[in-house]
């Protein structure tokens, strides 16, 4: 590794342990030509992954369209922020481990309200409703009797 401070070739490792969100390792590396320490973080190389929208227009994936989806869908609800963070990435593993190159949003829509429906049934609806653009009553009613009859 490269010393960010004098350029150096000749860089080595001091101490290496996971990384707060454990899927990185942090690596404390030491300089032996200017003795400065610096920190890197290895992670995982992931396949870019594709979005096709609802018109079959292609866009990279971003997640934080869904932590916003999910927010709004908690919005005013007892869902604790840590618990909203961890089905964020619940949805996001479960995207990735599908190892698709390319993924529709609506595929992406039905593993977020999977989620959803276990943690809260009004955030459920709530992203349904916005999701499946539920055109009138009856079929927003319809969808409130599915959840109730679990």
């Amino acid at each position: 590794m490269k010393c960010p401070f004098c350029g150096s070739q000749d860089t080595s490792v001091i101490d290496s342990r996971p990384a707060d969100d454990n899927t990185s390792i942090r690596r404390r590396r030491s300089c032996p030509e200017c003795g400065k320490r610096f920190t890197t973080y290895e992670k995982v190389e992931t396949i870019p992954l594709i979005v096709i929208k609802k018109d079959n227009n292609r866009e990279p994936y971003d997640r934080t369209k869904i932590e916003k989806g999910v927010l709004i869908a908690c919005r005013k609800r007892p869902v604790a922020a840590a618990q909203i963070s961890k089905v964020v990435d619940e949805i996001e593993t479960e995207i990735f481990s599908l190892e698709e190159k390319e993924i529709p949003s609506t595929k992406i829509g039905e593993i977020v309200m999977e989620h959803l429906e276990n943690v809260d049934p009004v955030a459920y609806v709530r992203f349904a409703s916005v999701y499946r653009e539920f055109k009138d009553v009856n079929t927003f009613m319809d969808e409130l009797k599915r959840v109730l009859d679990k």
